[in-house]
């Protein structure tokens, strides 16, 4: 494999400068953020790179259980800033995250498809965990535009008197196509639109490509797995709270 050296790494700046000089052209504003978040994105990357030849020195328990706890607490702010206005949204997010990463780790160590090593546990755990937060962030954002956009139907069912769960029903069923309809897709076209990452880094690694596509998959259906049931517990969970005891709608 071959080594990237430092002086290769700054000629990455012609790949950042074309998205900002296309900004400046349509004068779209860009360019500082473009700028900032590629910065910001090496620097990122090359502190998590030092964290993680740290981690992966100690001891595989106390590397595992201090990373995990930093990827849960960030993806839990982040994913939860979604539905803010929601009480207790921050606690359920994290309990979200945190059993379905217990669950898949769980899984992968009963069935031996990874070893308990630092190496394996948090770069895969960091998939899980991160497309959780994707799928528990667009499912709020996607049942609060519904709530929003479906205000006066929701109202007119309670009126009638339907409950809660069944003025919801339609929402509910469209968070979670919307929060799973892409790993869905994803599925449908891997490794024929695209390389996976996790393939792909085994391959330039120097794995065959056999061996690649088992660890793939691996991550692949368990990713699928535990972004459908993000979707599901935290749609479930959460759009209880678009009501008060009364069964009256409160939240817009």
């Amino acid at each position: 494999m071959t080594t990237i050296t430092n002086a290769s790494l700054l000629t990455m700046i012609v790949f950042v400068m074309i998205p900002v000089s296309l900004s400046m052209f349509f004068v779209l504003g860009l360019s500082k953020s473009i700028l900032w978040s590629s910065l910001r994105g090496v620097l990122q990357l090359f502190l998590i790179g030092y964290i993680l030849t740290f981690l992966f020195s100690i001891d595989d328990w106390k590397g595992i259980g201090m990373m995990l706890a930093v990827m849960l607490s960030v993806a839990t702010y982040h994913a939860g800033k979604r539905g803010e206005s929601l009480p207790y949204i921050y606690v359920s997010v994290f309990l979200i995250l945190f059993l379905i990463e217990a669950l898949v780790l769980s899984l992968w160590l009963l069935f031996d498809l990874i070893p308990f090593q630092a190496e394996q546990v948090i770069p895969m755990s960091g998939m899980i965990i991160g497309n959780g937060m994707v799928a528990v962030g667009l499912s709020l954002e996607r049942m609060k535009s519904e709530f929003q956009e479906q205000r006066g139907r929701i109202m007119a069912a309670l009126s009638l008197g339907a409950k809660p769960h069944q003025a919801s029903k339609v929402i509910v069923k469209r968070t979670l196509k919307a929060a799973m309809i892409p790993n869905i897709d994803g599925l449908k076209t891997i490794g024929l639109v695209q390389l996976p990452g996790m393939m792909t880094g085994l391959i330039l690694g120097g794995a065959s490509p056999i061996e690649a596509i088992r660890y793939q998959i691996v991550v692949s259906l368990s990713i699928f797995s535990s972004v459908s049931i993000c979707a599901m517990l935290v749609t479930i969970v959460m759009y209880r709270f678009f009501f008060n005891k009364q069964m009256q709608l409160i939240y817009d």
